[in-house]
């Protein structure tokens, strides 16, 4: 009584689905209509110019016909980490929020400096460029000295967020418990104790056993880790967008994590029944490299399936949305008309990736926690 609430009203109308999918499906089609209304006048501008051209030179015509829109570009572009964070417009007059370039070379030491300075990889700085693929690279072609990129790219600023995330979620329950001891937790808090809980009785319980606790810190890490970094991967405004969980590089870290713990965790009934497997010795030379294998497998397994899945969620959903664009580009009309459908067909693809989200940091948890299982087994 005459407590302060512990978690603002807005969280607590948050957790309803129905205002989730009202936010959602708003944010969507805004983000359409700007993006349908901004290509509208750019190919009206485009025409305006290409007609005055066109009563003083052909050539300048040629010149002023406007860029054919590319679907896979921008979804490359997308999909792929980077030294700024998009926000939105296309070459020089795109908005975006400039990065630490950090680069270590023998010649030049440690240099630091702004990604603005590459002005969307149209300019070099300091004899570096970005080329292409979005890659730090000498701006002189002959210059073949290894240069080091350390910098904080978008998906690493991405995960930043999401480990502060983490941070404020974990730390606000553990107040709340000491404030509330023995009661049940209020607004966002009493949404989050069921996943911890679950992950705790279904997951790690059941497949590591009695030595469960031992792992659960590592095993909600990497839960919570992958599932709101694919949540903030599906928000189609900063700070979501970031495709963590589809580089190939994050799920490759994380699925080592798996592997070291297993195999310097795995006691002598594990590494038996590799070497020394219950079979008869003239099988040993088929199982034994088999065995070997699956050590292997197992982790490369982990790492290849999180990232075609989320990598996979995010192209469709793009693909999606390009048609509106790639229809416009044909003719203004089919533009509009095809942009309801696509909107459509983008936000139920936004709300089946938000149980993939789910579904794959599950999977991913699961199937650690029985390869922690298997290599901690106690002999019966």
């Amino acid at each position: 009584m005459g407590h302060a609430k512990k978690m603002p009203d807005f969280i607590t109308l948050f957790n309803y689905s129905s205002v989730r999918k009202m936010i959602a499906t708003a944010i969507l089609s805004t983000f359409s209509v700007v993006s349908v209304y901004s290509n509208h006048a750019e190919e009206a501008g485009a025409k305006t110019h290409e007609n005055h051209e066109s009563s003083t030179s052909a050539a300048h015509t040629d010149h002023a016909k406007p860029e054919k829109y590319d679907p896979g570009k921008m979804i490359i572009d997308h999909i792929a980490d980077s030294h700024d964070w998009h926000l939105w417009g296309e070459g020089h007059g795109s908005v975006s929020i400039s990065l630490p370039v950090i680069l270590y070379t023998k010649s030049k030491g440690l240099v630091t400096f702004s990604s603005s300075k590459f002005e969307h990889g149209h300019a070099a700085y300091e004899g570096f460029a970005l080329n292409e693929k979005g890659t730090v690279v000498w701006e002189d072609e002959a210059n073949t000295e290894a240069i080091y990129d350390i910098s904080i790219t978008k998906n690493v600023l991405a995960m930043m967020l999401a480990v502060l995330t983490l941070m404020w979620i974990a730390i606000g329950m553990a107040r709340s418990y000491a404030k509330r001891s023995g009661k049940a937790p209020k607004g966002f808090h009493n949404l989050v104790e069921p996943l911890i809980l679950f992950i705790r009785d279904d997951v790690a319980k059941a497949s590591i056993g009695h030595k469960a606790d031992k792992y659960l810190p590592l095993l909600l890490s990497i839960f919570f880790f992958i599932f709101v970094n694919n949540l903030f991967g599906l928000i189609p405004i900063f700070p979501g967008g970031a495709n963590v969980t589809g580089n190939i590089a994050v799920t490759m870290v994380l699925a080592l994590v798996i592997f070291l713990t297993v195999n310097l965790n795995g006691n002598k009934y594990y590494w038996k029944h590799i070497f020394l497997p219950d079979v008869p010795v003239w099988m040993y030379i088929i199982i034994i490299p088999i065995e070997v294998l699956g050590v292997v497998l197992k982790p490369f397994v982990l790492m290849l399936r999180l990232f075609a899945n989320i990598t996979a969620g995010h192209i469709i959903i793009l693909g999606f949305f390009s048609l509106i664009f790639i229809f416009g580009s044909m003719n203004q009309g089919l533009g509009y008309a095809v942009s309801p459908l696509s909107v459509a067909f983008t936000v139920f693809m936004g709300l089946l990736e938000l149980l993939v989200a789910f579904l794959q940091a599950f999977v991913f948890t699961l199937l650690s926690a029985i390869y922690i299982g298997m290599a901690v087994e106690e002999h019966h």
